[in-house]
């Protein structure tokens, strides 16, 4: 029998989140009700009031009230409630958590939820869920399910859709995961332009005894593997595709936040880093490229996705991002390069073959990368057996010492 929080603005939505509870107590759970209205008295009577949860969250709730400034009140109850679920999570006192709401309601309880850990059962029944759920999701597996109709009393759809995702909560919850070898975590940023690269790499990596989990260069990719990095779970970081920055710094879409980068040198945590993919920004299609941006060379790598070449002013500026970067790190750390080419498509011979800029690239780097940190110049590109060779092995040494 498992614990589930029912977590939700119970004086808007208290009879909805009843009868979810009520389907899940059926089940054979126990529920813990999680008040974080802030307007009407809770129609659900709570185990944890809202008074309780701007307390543990250190809030003046009667303040926020009087104020009766809505956005302050569900930023601040989001807040709070994070605190008091992460303090339950840690204590084993819930199992899993679910939610119902609106535009207000999902953003405090997303917030929470966003502070429970990877693999920890979440359920967000939503009426914003059809659209970008980014900011709501962030990089957590919190599941999303679009309520239909809103959240606004009990009828045929809902009752249909709430009592699916109080089945939901209840299988995830349920569900034993098989033990697998716990074998040493090593992350690795890829993209389609570096795939042979981290392939190659990562094999030579298993058959040292690692586990890698390889996350797709996008910015959400960049942005969990860096959240995974920060939570200590890994022991090395095989960092071959910073793409993401050429985005944060021009203006793509793929950005991952000016954040990308700093985990493995927060947690001192064994790395190496290339500039792979550097030579490129990501914009959706051809149309939605901003006009500023005229004149440049792209190349259409797919109906949905323009690349522009990045120039020499740019990479030179991210070469000295790249080597900043580095050079906060407290652990062990080797930037390598690849000189002839730093993506399939920047080779000589193809479309974004611009040998001034990488050089203005590589020649930031070595200006600005502080002593003592490795430096492995390979004169191939990318994608060559060599460079991931030298990548796994650069990884492989600092993780033996």
């Amino acid at each position: 029998m498992a614990i589930i929080a029912i977590l939700g603005t119970m004086d808007t939505k208290g009879d909805e989140h009843g009868y979810v509870a009520q389907l899940i107590r059926a089940r054979g759970h126990q529920t813990l009700v999680i008040d974080v209205g802030t307007d009407q008295p809770p129609r659900l009577e709570p185990a944890i009031s809202r008074e309780e949860v701007a307390q543990i969250g250190g809030l003046d709730l009667a303040g926020l009230m009087a104020r009766r400034d809505r956005g302050e009140c569900v930023a601040a109850m989001g807040q709070a409630a994070a605190v008091v679920l992460a303090q339950l999570q840690a204590a084993g006192k819930i199992d899993g958590v679910i939610s119902l709401g609106g535009g207000g309601g999902t953003s405090i309880c997303t917030t929470a939820m966003r502070a429970l850990p990877l693999g920890f059962p979440k359920v967000m029944v939503s009426t914003l869920a059809s659209g970008n759920t980014a900011q709501y999701v962030g990089v957590k597996d919190i599941v999303m399910m679009p309520a239909i109709v809103d959240v606004a009393g009990l009828n045929r759809i809902s009752r249909t859709i709430l009592g699916r995702a109080a089945g939901a909560i209840c299988g995830m919850v349920e569900t034993e995961i098989p033990a697998g070898e716990d074998r040493p975590i090593i992350v690795a940023s890829m993209f389609g332009n570096t795939t042979q690269c981290v392939q190659m790499a990562k094999s030579t990596l298993e058959e040292a005894g690692f586990e890698v989990l390889v996350f797709h260069a996008t910015g959400t990719g960049g942005r969990a593997m860096e959240s995974l990095v920060e939570a200590g779970m890994t022991a090395g970081v095989l960092d071959i595709t910073t793409t993401e920055w050429a985005d944060e710094l021009v203006g793509g879409v793929l950005g991952a936040g000016h954040t990308r980068l700093d985990a493995a040198g927060k947690t001192a945590t064994p790395a190496i880093v290339t500039p792979g993919c550097l030579d490129m920004v990501n914009f959706g299609a051809r149309d939605s490229v901003p006009a500023k941006f005229d004149g440049r060379v792209f190349y259409q790598h797919n109906p949905q996705v323009t690349l522009m070449r990045t120039n020499a002013a740019e990479c030179a500026e991210l070469g000295r991002i790249l080597a900043e970067k580095v050079n906060a790190y407290r652990g062990p750390v080797s930037v390598l390069l690849p000189l002839r080419a730093i993506s399939v498509i920047s080779a000589p011979g193809q479309p974004f073959y611009l040998p001034e800029a990488d050089a203005a690239l590589f020649g930031a780097i070595r200006q600005h990368l502080r002593p003592g940190i490795p430096l492995v110049e390979v004169d191939c590109e990318i994608n060559a057996p060599e460079f991931a060779a030298a990548c796994a092995q650069a990884l492989l040494g600092h993780l033996a010492k």
